[in-house]
This record gives C-alpha cells, sequence and structure tokens, in this order.
C-alpha cells in the first residue's frame, strides 16, 4: 500500500539546492585527471560557486594547472545523507557540471548544469535560481536538531504520527525523523518490507531554531488532541506479550 505524501510548503528546487551543499562535508569530482573523493574541503561563494581547497598532491590540482585553457571541466557530486540511522540514508545527489580555474591558492569551480536527485526523480536546476537562492536557515542545525529528536524524545515522535493518514502506517515497525527544513518536518516509517516518507508542513515557515521550536510545539498540540492511530496501537499491544 503506497504513502500519502504532503507537497504542500516544501522548498524550491535551487533552494534544496543550496542546502545540500551548505551541509555536504564530502564530495566527489571527476575530472580529466580521473576520480576523487574529498571531506571537508569545499565552501560556496553567495553566487553559488564553489571553492575547493585541495592538497597539493590532488590530481586535479595538477590538472587544473596543466591544463591548456587553465580551465579543465569537471563533474562534482554531493550527497545529501540523513542524520538519523535509517534504510536508504541517501536523500538526495547533487551533480554540478563546469569549470575549475585557480584562484587565490584554492579552485573556483563554476558550474554551467545542475542536476538534483531526490527520490521522486532528477530535476534541472536553473543555473540563475541556484545563484540567487540561499541555504534553508536550517540546513546547518538540521543534523544537531533529528539526532536529538530521535535520541532525546522518541515519545514525541511517536505522538507525532497521530498526525499521519493511517493508511500510510500500515505494517509500520519504526518511525524515525527523516529531514527537516524551514517548511516542515519528514518523517521515515520503516515497514518489514519497504518504507515510505510522510510530511508534516508547519504552520508558517521558520526563520531560525527559535521559531522552529514553536512550530513543532504547534504540532505536537495538534497530535496530543488526535488519536493514536490503531496500527500502532497494535503494535504496541503485541509487543507487550
Amino acid at each position: 500500500m503506497g504513502d500519502r505524501h504532503s507537497w504542500t510548503a516544501v522548498p524550491a528546487m535551487a533552494q534544496r539546492a543550496r542546502s545540500v551543499l551548505a551541509a555536504a562535508w564530502s564530495c566527489a569530482v571527476t575530472a580529466e585527471g580521473g576520480r576523487e573523493e574529498f571531506i571537508g574541503v569545499h565552501t560556496v561563494a553567495e553566487d553559488g560557486r564553489v571553492l575547493l581547497h585541495l592538497p597539493d598532491d590532488s590530481m586535479l590540482t595538477t590538472a587544473a594547472i596543466c591544463a591548456p585553457r587553465g580551465e579543465p571541466s569537471a563533474v562534482l557530486e554531493f550527497a545529501d545523507v540523513a542524520p538519523v540511522p535509517v534504510r536508504d540514508r541517501i536523500r538526495a545527489r547533487l551533480w554540478m557540471a563546469g569549470w575549475f580555474a585557480p584562484e587565490d591558492g584554492h579552485l573556483t569551480f563554476r558550474p554551467t548544469r545542475a542536476v538534483l536527485r531526490e527520490p521522486g526523480g532528477a530535476v534541472v536546476v536553473d543555473l540563475d535560481e541556484y545563484a540567487a537562492a540561499e541555504p534553508d536557515p536550517l540546513a546547518l542545525a538540521e543534523a544537531h536538531l533529528l539526532t536529538h529528536l530521535a535520541d532525546a524524545h522518541p515519545d514525541a515522535v511517536e505522538r507525532l504520527t497521530r498526525l499521519v493518514e493511517p493508511d500510510s502506517l500500515h505494517g509500520a515497525v519504526r518511525v524515525q525523523p527523516f529531514a527537516v527544513d524551514r517548511h516542515g518536518l519528514t518523517l521515515r516509517i520503516e515497514r518489514a518490507r519497504g518504507h515510505g516518507d510522510v510530511r508534516l508542513p508547519f504552520h508558517r515557515p521558520a526563520d531560525d531554531v527559535g521559531q522552529l521550536t514553536e512550530r513543532m510545539h504547534v504540532l505536537l498540540t495538534q497530535a496530543s488532541t488526535a488519536s493514536c492511530p490503531r496500527a500502532l496501537q497494535r503494535q504496541r499491544t503485541e509487543g507487550d506479550r
């Protein structure tokens, strides 16, 4: 049985791409010199250029210096990984094609094409929108927020399932917080076979962690007035036997 998804109030693709870039710790680079994977070497300029601070022995650095035009082509790949341990933790992948150029001790990457792949499929990101976009204001805090919710407040996560359509909870064996942005919280519903995601939208966007706390309190208040899903009632009853 399929899950019912709520796709209202979600970040635009350009903002999703910028959020993936902002939060990613690692990146893979495929260029003329081969493929290399790096951890903690990239930053992003306001206009969307990716700055790579690479070790001197990197093949990519050598390719950039020795390229006839001084601007070798390359493809960068970034993965958006869920901070809470769940099945299929890769939430999205971002691929960016473009050109490198040495600049002030680092390599500057200027994208000419960007593709964001999520479970619903791949989308080409408009480069003008990408350059003008900013990361979600919760992107850098998301990992801490979700792991704290999962580890310290499992009772709150269970209460939030009261806001989920009963059909989506059919056969559920575990529910975990999967993603959060300024527009809403996504829960990962795992079953004995397969899994699905359900989004709980906030009543208005959250621009910082303080506002997120208020939005979560609103969801929990709404959940407190809702009935406990029968699927989870049966699950708890069977577990107590």
